[in-house]
Order: structure tokens, then C-alpha cells, then sequence
């Protein structure tokens, strides 16, 4: 290739952030050789990198594994060659396209060992939450094609924004800690990475059609270009509906995916991909154990009382407008979600691979919800921030007559450009160096604004905010707070991979994060007040306008080591340590400032998360049967929990000192014969805090010796799966423990299993222009079980037994009844 061509390649790759590409993919990937070992593993054709910075001599070892093996993939797709010396687990493309339509990557972790998964909604239109060996969601890294996801401000993912089953290529989970190349600043845990597939070389046009329980319906469409000279693409649509299995209200969420690889010759390429989603959904209700033994069922109302707008009047208009309160056209969550990204893989010699992604991220929308108290009329018309010289409840006259019902609309606006940079250079047969670096600078405007509702239908002004806001008599928004924050994220990262013979490999790796979070926070923008005092001339309650600017930073070195034993071409044993750190979010800066200077007292900086944990495992592929087991150890510091503050009404973050979570996690395959395998996985998960929590004004919390909350003690996943000719089927069975509603553990909700079927026909052949049909079914808990999945409020204590701290009722998303899908299917031309 000539140097001024390649030059150029290099130079697009690094200067574009927001390419507008079209674009689809592969089966399983085939085995690296010896010869292929210059073609690293790029982050945006597969998701597990930790064979990205494999020695030559390690990449004949895994060829050779695999040959014992017959594939990389094994388990039906729920299982895959791994040879980092720690926790890996991976789901492949055969899975995938077996599970339900529309399913999110966190539905679809669920079989790995350590993680607990659920959602309100199996169609995957309404997120989901997970737990990993007892770290939450938040506390662990998410990247798509080499792009960080988790939310810049406080790290939580949303899955539903992001890529169709369809496109999905495969799922990696590291579960103890990530690779030291990883873009992820939030991760105190492990992480967890998926690629959308590769463009096809063959052009056509995929189709699918679903339908299913609760008026479930789902159009997907992916149009492949094939070969266009070097280039080749996919871009796919698709749109998604459903209404809730439980309550008032639905689901519609349309999704535009996208990819392109522009082949430059055999040893350098650039491929650009772009996930896009709009959604409007209404939120399920959590629900308490008292109201799901009541009606399981229950949610958000369709009873409308038309002009019942003051909750605090006498008699049944009062007593309406409570009602119209949990009318499901108050609670909307609309979004905009955008992840655009390139990875320019370049071969600058026999011996230096150039690896660089620049990524933009962008989201725009909030949730809706509704105020009762927040807003009075009055006939004055001043800047005082709860009293509104407007006709609020529709009744055509301006008065002081309570309290009126008004929408809020909770907002979040994110820019985040950033980039990776990553050398990989061989240094011989037997030594491999990785380095780079990293940086990001993500903007977020966050806030809280109200519109009038109309009395008539119950529909707010706007339902994304925009228009018809209350306002002061100047003109500007009232608003709660408004929040601004920069978070300025650089990293610096190296790794070495050593095999000095057939069986020894030892990694050792180093990074260097530093986070700083700057901005400023309002609290009732333009607001002159009321102030209320107490009876001894304290305040208790301010609406006066403050604001606060701030500027923290944290930093730190985090080291790993790994050391792999393999004993033959099927046993392998490996120890890997690793550190991790996480800065606090950006709520932490602003709202425990405020505290503080409402308080009189110096701002005080939260403290970050980190982690060490310990992997110790052996592994064994052999042709009819692999498995894998890894005990593991982790030590939690700083765990960020929610305490309050009486005198601000805000949520202030506080720490908890130290978790050790203990555990073993398995997996194997057996093939039974050519038709029949069987998928086994089992955690045994033991999170114990080692201190007392402080919540600040909700008291203290006796927390010591107590389990994590949402972490099963065991979970096991059964899996039997069969192939014959254009046949196959899939019965997965998952059984969890018993798991705590509560810090203080004082409400537990009990274990459950569910089984879940997949089966289907796959043709080869079709007629004329249509190729490859299929006719797919998806059962969810077959079983129809009733049961509590997963806390949704985090309860610090349900009992006032527990302890002296302020106490509240554990909320639950609850394990959705049994729903059916169909997809059919095929491919034209």
C-alpha cells in the first residue's frame, strides 16, 4: 500500500467523529492461524478484546485449542473459547439470533455466570437492570463497537437505546475487571461489551415481521449493499410496539442501526457504525410486596377526571385529582439516543498494528411525570418560585385556591465526543506490547421544568419539554435546578503479554484515569423566594435562587496481572488480579456543595469507588465437553450510597466503606450428540458490607455483616438445546435464590425460576428472489410464574426494627406473565 494512502486513511480515522454511514454482517468469526496473527481483533468486529494483544505463539495455541474443540463457539452460542488469564464469558452470534426478537444485550446476559438480570418487559422495550458478582449496573463499564454508553454523569446504561438483536454480532462479559485499554470510567466492577456484525459481501434486503402478547408488534428491515468496490454496509429500521402487560400505556421505540467497512487492502481497513433510537414509553410502577399480593397486575390508570386538578380540595375532587395523578399520560420517558463511531485498523509494519476509534455520543429527553404540591395560583405576579400568576387548573379565572397538578419533565441533554488510541506492537514470537490512550470530554445539561395540563384529557403541554413551560414574568423557565456539567476524562494505558514457552503466559498491565467533573449547579433558577423559618429563626425551607460552581478531580494508577498455566490443548489454569477505580458521579459535586454551604460548612470531595479483585480458574474445551470454573474475591471500597439532607431537600452522597464479595462461578458445555447439547452455568455469590452506612438526616443504617441488595446467594442456568436438519430448539431453565429488598436486610424477596422456549425452522433453500425463511417462537416463563425480580428503589431500611435511619417500602419490578412471539422471516434477492 502506498505511504500516502495509508497516510490519508489514518488521517480520516482520526478526524472524523460523526460519520453518516449505511451499512450488516457475518456468522461466527473462523479461527485465527499463525499466519493471520498480524489481523488483530479489532474492537468493532468482535467484543472480547482480550485476545486483541495475544504473542504469535499464543495465537497458535488458541488454533490449536480449537481444533479440540471444533469451534469457538461452543454451548449453543452461550459459551466461547476464552485464554486471558482471568474471568471471560462470551455469547456469539448463534445465540443471538435464536433469543427473542428486539431483546437487549441485558436480557441476553442473563444465562452468564454472576450476572442477575430483569426487566420489566420481555419485548425489551423498557431497559432493564442487571447485578455482576454483586456490583450493580452503574459500577460496571458498557462499551458498543470500542464506544463507552454507561451515561457520562452518573454511569447508568440504557439498553433499549441501543441496536437491534438483529445486528448484534456478539456479548462479552469480563466479570472481574476490564482490560486496561477499555474506555470506561464508572467501572468499579467488570464490563461488559458488544459489536454490531460485520457487512456481508453479498447484497439483499432481510426482513422480519413479529407479533406477540400485549399487542406486540415489531417490522425489522436491513438492506445489505454487498461489495461496492472496497466498501461494504448495512443499514437496518426497525419499529417496536407494545402496550404494557401491566397498567395504562405502551411502548414505541424506532431504531436505525447501521455499519460500513471500507476494506483498504488485506491489512488495513476502516469501518464506521451508528445505533440511533427515538422512544416514547410509559415507566412500569414498581410495586411493593403488599400491592402485588393485592393485584399483580396493577400500574398506571386510563381514568381520566376531567377538570379535577387540586388534590388538597374537599370532598371527591380532591380525591380525583390524587387519582388523575397516576394517569399513564402523565408518565412518559421520551428520548432521543444517538452513538455514532469509526475504527480505523492500520498495519504500520510487520510488527505495529494502529488501532483508533473516535466516537459521538448524543441524547436528548427526560422523563415525564406529574407535581401535586409543587405550584399554587396567585393573583400576583411575581418571581416567587411555587406561586403562579396563571390559570393552572383550567377553570378560566386566576386564584388562590391550593395547590394544582402540573407535569414535570425531568431532562438530560448529553454531547460527548471522545476517542481511543491504541498501538499494538509484536516484539518477537513469544512478547507483545499494547499501548495508548484515551479521552473523552462530555457535556450534560441536566434539569427539571413544568407545563400546564390540559384538564380536559390529561395531556401536558409538550411531553418533551419544550414548549409551554411555566414561566417568571420575565420570561425565563421556573425550574427546580439546572445543572450543568463537563467531564473531562483522560487516560493513559500499557500492557505486556509474555509466552516464553508452550505453557507459560504472564500479563502484566498499568493505566493511569483521571476524571474531572467542573460546572455549576441552580437550585430554583430566578426564583426570589418564599423562605420559611422555624420557630427558633432557622431555615427550613428555601425557594430563593442559589446556584454553585465547582471543579473536582480524582486520579489514580491502576495495575493487573495475569499469569496462565496451559497444561495441554485442553487444560488451561490462570490467576489475575486487578484493580479498578471510579469517579463519583456528577450529582455528588454539585448537590453535596450545596449541602455543605447551606450548612456552613467546606465542601468535602466524595470519595471515588475502587476495587481489587482476584480471579483464580482452570478451563478445560475438549470435543464433546468444556467447562470452565474461576473462584474469585473482591474487595469494595467507597461504595457510593444516597443519604439526605432535611434542611436542602436534596439526596446527598455518601459512602459505604468496604464490600467483599466471595464467589465461584461455572460453566460447561456438553455435546450429547449431533443433534442434543446441554449449556450449564451456576454462581454462588456472597456480597457482605463490612460497615455501618450513613444516611446522613435518614440515620444511620446497621449495615455490617449484611448482604448486598439484589444479589442471590446461588443462581443456575439449564440450558438443552437440539439442531436437526432445519429444525432447532431451545428449553433454558434459570433458578435464583432468595435476594434482599434492602440495605439493612430486612425484607427479603423470595427465589424463583423461570423457563423460557425458543424453537423454530430455518430453511436453506427458498424460491426464487426469497431466501433462507424462517419461522421463529419465543415462550417467556412458560410457567406463567408470579414473582419479585429486582428492587427498584433501593431501600436503604423497610423496618423501623432494623435500625434508628429513616425507613421506606422496597419496590420491586416483577417478573412479567407469560407473553408469546413470533417472527417470520427472509431474505430477498
Amino acid at each position: 500500500m502506498k505511504t500516502n494512502t495509508l497516510a490519508i486513511a489514518v488521517a480520516m480515522a482520526l478526524g472524523f467523529a460523526t460519520p453518516l454511514v449505511s451499512a450488516q454482517t457475518q456468522p461466527v468469526k473462523p479461527a485465527k492461524t499463525v499466519s493471520d496473527a498480524d489481523k488483530r481483533e479489532s474492537v468493532s468486529s468482535t467484543s472480547n478484546t482480550t485476545r486483541s494483544n495475544d504473542t504469535r505463539r499464543a495465537s497458535a495455541q488458541l488454533e490449536r485449542v480449537e481444533v479440540k474443540a471444533d469451534a469457538l463457539s461452543i454451548g449453543g452460542g452461550l459459551m466461547e473459547i476464552q485464554t486471558a488469564p482471568k474471568a471471560v464469558s462470551t455469547i456469539s452470534r448463534e445465540a443471538i439470533q435464536e433469543a427473542a426478537p428486539g431483546a437487549t444485550f441485558v436480557q441476553l446476559l442473563d444465562t452468564i455466570p454472576g450476572v442477575n438480570a430483569s426487566t420489566d418487559d420481555v419485548t425489551g422495550l423498557n431497559d432493564g437492570e442487571f447485578t455482576l458478582r454483586g456490583y450493580t449496573s452503574d459500577e460496571v463499564g458498557i462499551t458498543v463497537n470500542g464506544a463507552p454508553i454507561n451515561d457520562s454523569g452518573n454511569y447508568r446504561a440504557y439498553s433499549t437505546e441501543y441496536g437491534d438483536a438483529e445486528n448484534m454480532g456478539d456479548i462479552t462479559v469480563q466479570q472481574g475487571y476490564p482490560d486496561q485499554g477499555a474506555p470506561v470510567a464508572g467501572a468499579a466492577g467488570g464490563s461488559v461489551a458488544w459489536v454490531t456484525m460485520d457487512p456481508r459481501h453479498k447484497g439483499g434486503v432481510d426482513i422480519s415481521q413479529s407479533f406477540g402478547s400485549n399487542g406486540y408488534r415489531r417490522t425489522f428491515v436491513r438492506l445489505n449493499t454487498g461489495d461496492t468496490g472496497p466498501v461494504r454496509s448495512w443499514v437496518s429500521y426497525s419499529d417496536n410496539q407494545v402496550d404494557l402487560w401491566r397498567g395504562a400505556g405502551g411502548s414505541k421505540v424506532t431504531k436505525i442501526d447501521a455499519k460500513s467497512v471500507w476494506t483498504i487492502n488485506d491489512r488495513n481497513s476502516i469501518s464506521a457504525s451508528v445505533q440511533y433510537s427515538r422512544q416514547m414509553k410509559t415507566p412500569y410502577v414498581g410495586l411493593t410486596k403488599r400491592q402485588a399480593h393485592e393485584n399483580y397486575d396493577q400500574g398506571y390508570t386510563d381514568i381520566w377526571y376531567p377538570g379535577r386538578l387540586n388534590p388538597k380540595a374537599s370532598g371527591v375532587a380532591g380525591t380525583e385529582a390524587n387519582a388523575n395523578y397516576n394517569y399513564y399520560g402523565l408518565h412518559n420517558n421520551p428520548f432521543h439516543a444517538l452513538l455514532a463511531s469509526l475504527d480505523g485498523e492500520f498495519t504500520l509494519s510487520d510488527n505495529l498494528h494502529l488501532s483508533v476509534v473516535p466516537y459521538f455520543q448524543y441524547g436528548q429527553g427526560g422523563v415525564d411525570s406529574a407535581n401535586s404540591s409543587a405550584f399554587t395560583e396567585s393573583t400576583v405576579n411575581d418571581s416567587r418560585y411555587p406561586l403562579v400568576n396563571q390559570d393552572l387548573n383550567g377553570d378560566g379565572v386566576v386564584k388562590g385556591n391550593g395547590a394544582v397538578l402540573v407535569g414535570s419533565y425531568n431532562y438530560s441533554n448529553t454531547y460527548r465526543p471522545g476517542i481511543v488510541i491504541k498501538f499494538n506492537q509484536d516484539l518477537g514470537e513469544n512478547d507483545n506490547l499494547e499501548y495508548g490512550v484515551w479521552y473523552e470530554r462530555p457535556r450534560q445539561q441536566q434539569g427539571m421544568v413544568f407545563m400546564p395540563i390540559d384538564p380536559a384529557n390529561g395531556v401536558p403541554t409538550d411531553r418533551w419539554g419544550d414548549k409551554g413551560q411555566l414561566t417568571y414574568p420575565d420570561g425565563s423557565t421556573r425550574s427546580t435546578f439546572d445543572q450543568y456539567t463537563t467531564t473531562d476524562t483522560r487516560k493513559a494505558f500499557i500492557t505486556n503479554t509474555w509466552t516464553p514457552d508452550e505453557h507459560w503466559t504472564l500479563s502484566t498491565g498499568l493505566s493511569y484515569l483521571w476524571v474531572e467533573r467542573s460546572g455549576y449547579m441552580w437550585e430554583y433558577p430566578g426564583s426570589t423566594g418564599p423562605i420559611y423559618y422555624n420557630k427558633d429563626g432557622s431555615v427550613s425551607k428555601s425557594y430563593e435562587a442559589a446556584v454553585t460552581r465547582q471543579k473536582r478531580s480524582w486520579h489514580k494508577v491502576t495495575p493487573s496481572l495475569g499469569l496462565k498455566y496451559q497444561l495441554d490443548e485442553r487444560n488451561q489454569f490462570y490467576l489475575g488480579v486487578g484493580q479498578t477505580f471510579r469517579a463519583p458521579v456528577n450529582g455528588s459535586v454539585f448537590n453535596n456543595a450545596f449541602v455543605s454551604q447551606a450548612n456552613g460548612e467546606e465542601a468535602v470531595n466524595q470519595k471515588p469507588e475502587t476495587a481489587w479483585t482476584y480471579d483464580l480458574g482452570w478451563r478445560f474445551y475438549g470435543q464433546r465437553v468444556s467447562a470452565v470454573v474461576d473462584a474469585y474475591a473482591s474487595n469494595f471500597n467507597n461504595k457510593q450510597v444516597n443519604g439526605y439532607d432535611d434542611l436542602t431537600g436534596l439526596t446527598v452522597y455518601t459512602s459505604l466503606p468496604k464490600v467483599h464479595m466471595r464467589g465461584l462461578d461455572a460453566e460447561m458445555n456438553i455435546r450429547l450428540d449431533r443433534h442434543w447439547s446441554t449449556y450449564v452455568s451456576y454462581a454462588y455469590t456472597q456480597a457482605l458490607m463490612q460497615g455501618n452506612m450513613n444516611g446522613l438526616d435518614n440515620g444511620i443504617y446497621y449495615t455490617r455483616g449484611k448482604t448486598m441488595v439484589n444479589t442471590p446467594r446461588n443462581m443456575l442456568v439449564v440450558g438443552l438445546h437440539y439442531s436437526q436438519g432445519p429444525f432447532w430448539g431451545g428449553l433454558n431453565v434459570k433458578a435464583r435464590s432468595a435476594f434482599w429488598g434492602d440495605y439493612s436486610n430486612s425484607e427479603k424477596a423470595g427465589g424463583y425460576t423461570t423457563v423460557n422456549l425458543n424453537a423454530g425452522v430455518r430453511l436453506r433453500q427458498g424460491w426464487g428472489w426469497l431466501h433462507h425463511p424462517y419461522l421463529k417462537i419465543n415462550v417467556a416463563n412458560l410457567l406463567n410464574r408470579h414473582a419479585f425480580a429486582y428492587n427498584k428503589n433501593l431501600s436503604l431500611s423497610a423496618s423501623r426494627a432494623a435500625g434508628p435511619g429513616y425507613y421506606s417500602t422496597p419496590t420491586y419490578t416483577v417478573l412479567q406473565e407469560r407473553a408469546v412471539m413470533a417472527t417470520f422471516g427472509a431474505s430477498f434477492f
